[in-house]
């Protein structure tokens, strides 16, 4: 019996492709560039099943154009928004996504970059690196203290927990803002917002855990910015399209935002090149969840939902 065929339009771990090569027929790339709309029509006649990343766009219209012969696509990511789940769902292709496996690398990430911003590692890397570092005083590169300060946090899923359980270890007051509160068991003290209104004032600090979706697109805008306490520190590990870009940048060069950490951005892969003449502002290149363990658990998590949706049981994971 022929085993289904599996395309991977981009490198993944080594564990993730052996393990996909010893039970699948295996169509790969050896690229870090995203799949093109043309790709993932054509592979979709070759292929049974694809194991997509968070850029390969899952379009109503690239949706349309879909062969019969995809049934499932088991996201690299445990974002979906660049899967159009209700056309996919109308043409019955099953969509599944790798929850909970990548939590504590992207929250590292977020107090890297909290932190990062905070203390102007930019600026001080940039002077040491090119020998510019002539000088010191009690004055000399002053940045903003995180222990003790106020952290709001937008989205309290499982990122947004382990993030707030890394923040409680710098003493920092937790504030959130969440769809529904949390349990106590959950919340460990807290303080739960039912809106922005509430929480952005309180924030010293603004760390977006959040999913991108129609309602929290430019959530952080020039109107909600404008509610941080000035000279507030904002932290984005979740999507790019939750930020007003133009409107965070204007922020930043009238001092009311004091500092950035940005892990994506509206355009990726690229960013934005305005942010770039700030120094205040400390970029990476999307990679929140980019340890070996976790790239791996997240390989396997995606092969475990393909494992079960042609053993004939229902993916762990899935999304329609």
């Amino acid at each position: 019996m022929s085993r289904p065929v599996l395309w991977i339009p981009r490198r993944v771990s080594d564990a993730t492709l052996a393990r996909a090569q010893r039970d699948y027929e295996v169509i790969t790339k050896d690229t870090d560039t995203p799949g093109t709309a043309a790709e993932i029509i054509a592979m979709s006649a070759q292929a049974d099943a694809m194991l997509p990343c968070h850029s390969e766009l899952f379009t109503a219209d690239v949706v349309a154009q879909l062969d019969p012969r995809l049934k499932i696509i088991a996201n690299h990511s445990v974002g979906y928004d660049h899967c159009d789940l209700q056309a996919l769902g109308a043409r019955g292709i099953v969509v599944t996504n790798t929850p909970d496996v990548l939590s504590d690398a992207t929250a590292e990430i977020a107090m890297l970059l909290m932190l990062g911003a905070a203390r102007r590692a930019v600026e001080g890397d940039r002077l040491v690196r090119t020998g510019a570092w002539d000088s010191w005083s009690p004055s000399f590169m002053v940045g903003k203290q995180v222990t003790g300060a106020r952290i709001g946090i937008v989205g309290m899923g499982r990122v947004g927990r382990a993030f707030a359980t890394k923040a409680r270890g710098f003493g920092m007051q937790i504030h959130y803002h969440n769809r529904t509160r949390l349990p106590a068991d959950l919340e460990q003290g807290a303080v739960f917002h039912e809106s922005l209104e509430t929480l952005l004032p309180q924030a010293d600090f603004l760390s977006l855990h959040c999913p991108a979706t129609p309602e929290t697109v430019d959530l952080l805008n020039a109107k909600t910015l404008a509610m941080l306490p000035m000279g507030a520190v904002v932290v984005n590990t979740a999507r790019g399209a939750l930020v007003d870009e133009a409107a965070l940048l204007q922020a930043l060069a009238q001092g009311h935002v004091a500092a950035a950490g940005l892990d994506c951005f509206k355009t990726e892969p690229g960013g934005n090149p305005a942010f770039a003449a700030h120094d205040n502002v400390f970029m990476l290149p999307h990679i929140g969840s980019a340890t070996r363990a976790t790239r791996d658990a997240m390989g396997f998590r995606a092969l475990d939902n393909i494992d079960a949706f042609f053993a004939g049981q229902a993916p762990k994971d899935r999304l329609v």
